[in-house]
This record gives structure tokens, C-alpha cells and sequence, in this order.
């Protein structure tokens, strides 16, 4: 006789169990929605509607980076190698991180070369602090301050960066870079005039144009019409490089912002994956003096590059890359 009660508090334990667990399993789904932005061991892992996007790396490395960087169907889109041990890949450019920002001649030092590329005078981007880090639904930033520093600790310049991640369909990833490129208050900084940098990214291996001497079965092209061959060192609004990935046609357009300083900018875009968008190589693009691409800043002021990175399907026609630029052309700073 006793025992009903007791049956009747089971009862009523497992009714709030389940519905205890419903909730829980209700509260992880919603927490998964939008651009989450998390801590992980010197790095931030950045997921969108609770899959992986990418990671900024930024603990001793001699630059930040961001990898992997995965597009449209979770494809990842830049090349794997040195970030992990690969045989199927050239292994080529040391320097060349997945996805960053950095320059070759930063007063005289090389920000952008390592390992065997890299001479002596040779810099690294150091992490200082982050300024916000911030999840949301319709989209989440990363905002940090960083110094670029000499050998000897010297900072030659600092930039605050910004990087605003949105919540977009599944076919299409799309993300803001915005650097802030201060001087210090007693010194000059120029950026010389070199080919190799600034805001760059190497594409996965199979959407090259060129596997050495033979043809890749990637494009490229740029908002004036130029194709493959033609586009490296040209200037254009924008820049798109599209290839196969595990089969699927798939694309990276960096788009340069009409505020940026010599808007349109240049393009050192290379048939083996290099692509990167270098405002100050005047003198290797255009074939002129030497030092005609020199950028100062000078002491105590800053100057900022916007960029936009739309990650997407299908060739530049299929993805609308034009129309996507022109509505990014409309944004102004905040």
C-alpha cells in the first residue's frame, strides 16, 4: 500500500528529469545559433550557427593568422601545409598562413618572410591584448591591439585590428578585416615599396591556377574583366579566385573598400595559390622607380585598410561577386 506514493514520486522525478533535460538541450541549441566566439588555448575558435568557421591563432607565432579557414559546405579553402604535416601539398612559402596580414619592408624590416625566405632584418606581429570579443546572433567581432616589433623588442608600429564574422547562409561565408596602422609618437613608419604583402591569403592546392608547369583547374579573375595570367600586379575593386575543392566549384573574392588609401588596389595574385591585395608595390607591378610605392605614416598618426572576404559557390558569375562588392562599397567606417 505504501509503495504508491512512492511510484507516484518516481512518477513525477522523471516527468521533471525529461523536462529538465529539454530545456537544457533547448538552451545548447539556441547558444549554437549565430557567430560564437570562444577561448581555446591560444587561440579563438569562431563558429557559425554551431559549426566550425575558423581560428585565429595568435600565441607564439612570429605573425596572427587565422586557420582553418572553412567556406560553403565546410570546405576547407585555404591551403592545410605548414599548419599541418601534408604530402599532398607544395611545400612551399613557410610564411604563408592560411590567412593574415603583414608586409616585407615595415622601415627597412621584413614582417612578411620566415624560415629560409626571411634575411636578417627580420620582424615580428606580437599579440598585445584583445580590445572585444563578442558573439551574436547576426554576427560577432574580434577586435586586438598588436605590435610589430624588431629583433631587438624595438616597436616599429602597432595596428588594432577588427575582424566582423556574419551570419549568413549556408552557401556563402562572409567576414570583414579592418586594420588601423598607428606610428609611434616620435617616428615615422613607411611601408616600402615590395610585391610581397599586405592582407593575403594561400587558397586550398586544388583551386590553383598552376600546379607547376601544368594547368590547375582554378581561375582567376578581377572586377575589370582580367582573367588568370593577366591579373597579377593589375588594380581592380576586387579579386576572385575559384577552383575545385573535394569536387565542388567553390571561391575566395577579396573586395578592396573605395575609402582605402590608392583605392583600387593591386593585386599580387599568383597562379600557385598566393593572393593577396598590396597597395604599396608600385615599383614591381607597374615598373617604375624604385620607392615610387613608399606609404608613410607619419609620427603619431595611423591610417586604416578595409577589406572584405566572401566565401563562396560557384565561379564569380553564379556567386554575383560583382553585386556583393557594390553592396560592400556602400558601407562606411563606423
Amino acid at each position: 500500500m505504501k509503495t504508491q506514493p512512492i511510484l507516484a514520486l518516481v512518477g513525477i522525478a522523471a516527468l521533471l528529469g525529461a523536462f529538465l533535460l529539454a530545456g537544457c538541450a533547448h538552451a545548447q541549441a539556441g547558444h549554437s545559433k549565430g557567430v560564437r566566439i570562444s577561448q581555446d588555448q591560444g587561440k579563438l575558435r569562431v563558429e557559425i550557427n554551431g559549426k566550425l568557421f575558423t581560428e585565429y591563432c595568435y600565441k607564439d607565432v612570429p605573425r596572427p593568422y587565422f586557420y582553418p579557414l572553412l567556406g560553403p559546405d565546410e570546405l576547407p579553402m585555404t591551403r592545410r601545409w605548414p599548419l599541418e604535416s601534408t604530402t599532398d601539398e607544395a611545400h612551399d612559402h613557410l610564411h604563408h598562413r592560411s590567412l593574415w596580414y603583414a608586409h616585407s619592408s615595415v622601415n627597412g624590416l621584413d614582417f612578411w618572410n620566415e624560415g629560409t625566405n626571411a634575411g636578417t632584418n627580420v620582424g615580428k606581429i606580437v599579440h598585445e591584448k584583445f580590445l572585444a570579443i563578442q558573439s551574436g546572433g547576426e554576427s560577432g567581432t574580434i577586435q586586438s591591439a598588436d605590435n610589430w616589433m624588431a629583433r631587438d623588442g624595438t616597436i616599429v608600429c602597432t595596428d588594432v585590428r577588427t575582424l566582423r564574422i556574419y551570419n549568413r547562409p549556408d552557401d556563402q561565408r562572409l567576414f570583414d578585416f579592418e586594420v588601423t596602422l598607428q606610428a609611434p609618437p616620435d617616428k615615422p613608419v613607411i611601408f616600402g615599396d615590395d610585391k610581397d604583402g599586405t592582407m593575403a591569403t594561400r587558397i586550398a592546392e586544388t583551386m590553383r591556377l598552376k600546379h607547376g608547369d601544368k594547368p590547375g583547374e582554378g581561375h582567376i579573375v578581377l572586377s575589370t574583366g582580367a582573367r588568370d595570367e593577366a591579373t597579377w600586379g593589375k588594380r581592380a575593386d576586387w579579386c576572385d579566385y575559384y577552383g575545385p575543392v573535394d569536387g565542388k566549384i567553390v571561391g575566395i573574392a577579396m573586395f578592396d573598400h573605395p575609402d582605402n588609401p590608392r583605392h583600387p588596389t593591386w593585386w599580387h595574385v599568383r597562379d600557385y595559390g598566393l593572393f593577396a591585395a598590396n597597395p604599396f608595390g608600385i615599383h614591381h607591378f607597374e615598373k617604375k622607380p624604385k620607392g615610387t610605392g613608399d606609404f608613410t605614416i607619419p609620427a603619431g598618426q595611423s591610417v586604416t585598410f578595409r577589406y572584405r572576404f566572401y566565401l563562396h559557390k560557384g565561379d564569380e558569375q553564379q556567386a554575383r561577386v560583382a553585386e556583393h562588392y557594390q553592396e560592400y562599397s556602400r558601407t562606411r567606417q563606423p
